[in-house]
C-alpha cells in the first residue's frame, strides 16, 4: 500500500473540465478522498477504484476520459494494470498518468513502457496534476477528432503539397497502390503532374479525378484543403465494387432492390431515391418492401443499418 499522500495546496483551481470523467485507481483511501476533492473542483466527474483489476472492469463498463493510475498495489500492479488496459482497443487511446513514491529512473521507464503518458511522484501537488491532466486531455481530444474524420472519410487517405508530392498516407493508402503495381517513379513524377493540374482548376469537395497510365484504375476524391499549402486526398480503386454492388453480392437481392437499399442507407427519402433512380417513388416503396422480407426486418431504419454495417466493412 502506498503511505505517502497527496500534497494539499489553497490555490483555486479554475480549470475547466466539466463533462469529462477521470478514473482514479490507487489502493489508499487517504490519498483516494484527497484526489477526489481536489478533482471534483474542476467540474470533472471521478470514479474510484481499489486495485487493478477493478479498475479494468470499471473502465471496460463506464470508459473514462483520463487514468490517475497508483503503480504499487497489491495483485495486480499499476504497470501490469495499464499494459492490460492498453491492449484492449477500446480502451488503448485513454491517457494513463501514473503516480507513485518511485523516482528511480528504471521505474520511470517501466511506466513510459507500458503504456503510460506522464509519470508524477508522490506527494502530488493538486496544481500540477491538474495542469498535466488538461495537456493530455487536450490531446487525446485532438487525436480523437483527427480518428474521427478517418472513420467518417474512409481510410485511403494521403495529403500531398503545393507541389502535389506526397507528405503522408495512411497505410491502407499504401496497400492499394502496392496492390495496383504503382511504381515509385509514377508517384514521384507523373501523379504529381496529374493533380497539379487537376488543383489548378479548383476542384470542389467530392470531385475526383481519374489516375492515367496506369494498369490498375484508380481514382482520386478532393476531401478537402487542410490549410494553405496541403490538400487531404482519398484514394479509390477504380476496380471495387459501387455501393449498391456490393450489396448485391452479399445479399440475397435483385439489382433494383440492391440500388434502392444502398440509397436508403445513406439517408434519401422514397422521393429523392424515385428522382435518381427515375422511378416512381411507389416503384421505390414496392421494391422496399421486398428488401424487408429478405432481410428479415420490419422497418427503413433497420433495413438502414444492414447497409451501413456492409459497406462499412473494408
Amino acid at each position: 500500500m502506498s503511505t505517502t499522500v497527496l500534497k494539499r495546496t489553497t490555490t483555486t483551481h479554475q480549470i475547466a473540465m466539466e463533462n469529462e470523467v477521470v478514473l482514479i485507481v490507487d489502493d489508499s483511501p487517504e490519498t483516494l478522498g484527497m484526489l477526489n476533492e481536489a478533482l471534483e473542483e474542476t467540474g470533472l466527474s471521478v470514479l474510484i477504484a481499489l486495485e487493478g483489476k477493478q479498475a479494468i472492469s470499471i473502465a471496460q463498463k463506464m470508459t473514462p476520459d483520463i487514468i490517475l493510475l497508483d503503480a504499487l498495489m497489491p495483485n495486480l500492479d499499476g504497470f501490469e494494470t495499464c499494459k492490460q488496459l492498453k491492449e484492449n482497443p477500446r480502451l488503448s487511446d485513454i491517457p494513463i498518468i501514473f503516480m507513485t513514491g518511485l523516482s528511480d529512473t528504471e521505474s520511470i521507464v517501466k511506466g513510459f513502457n507500458a503504456g503510460g503518458v506522464d509519470y508524477l511522484t508522490k506527494p502530488i501537488n493538486p496544481d500540477e496534476l491538474i495542469a498535466r491532466m488538461r495537456v493530455h486531455l487536450n490531446n487525446a481530444r485532438q487525436t480523437n477528432s483527427a480518428n474521427t474524420a478517418l472513420d467518417s472519410t474512409g481510410q485511403h487517405l494521403f495529403t500531398v503539397n503545393t507541389d502535389a508530392q506526397i507528405l503522408w498516407a495512411t497505410p491502407q493508402t499504401k496497400k492499394l497502390f502496392a496492390q495496383a503495381e504503382v511504381a515509385d517513379d509514377w508517384l514521384q513524377t507523373k501523379m504529381p503532374q496529374q493533380l497539379s493540374q487537376w488543383l489548378a482548376h479548383t476542384p470542389k469537395a467530392g470531385q475526383t479525378l481519374s489516375l492515367q497510365d496506369l494498369k490498375h484504375p484508380l481514382d482520386v476524391k478532393l476531401i478537402e484543403h487542410t490549410s494553405e499549402h496541403d490538400t487531404l486526398l482519398k484514394l479509390l480503386d477504380g476496380m471495387a465494387p459501387t455501393g449498391a454492388e456490393k450489396l448485391k453480392i452479399k445479399l440475397p437481392l435483385t439489382e433494383r432492390e440492391s440500388q434502392v437499399l444502398y440509397w436508403i442507407g445513406n439517408g434519401k427519402t422514397n422521393r429523392e431515391i424515385g428522382q435518381i433512380l427515375d422511378t416512381s417513388p411507389r416503384t421505390v416503396n414496392k421494391h422496399l418492401e421486398q428488401v424487408y422480407r429478405k432481410l428479415e426486418v420490419d422497418n427503413r431504419t433497420s433495413a438502414a443499418a444492414v447497409a451501413i454495417r456492409i459497406l462499412g466493412d473494408e
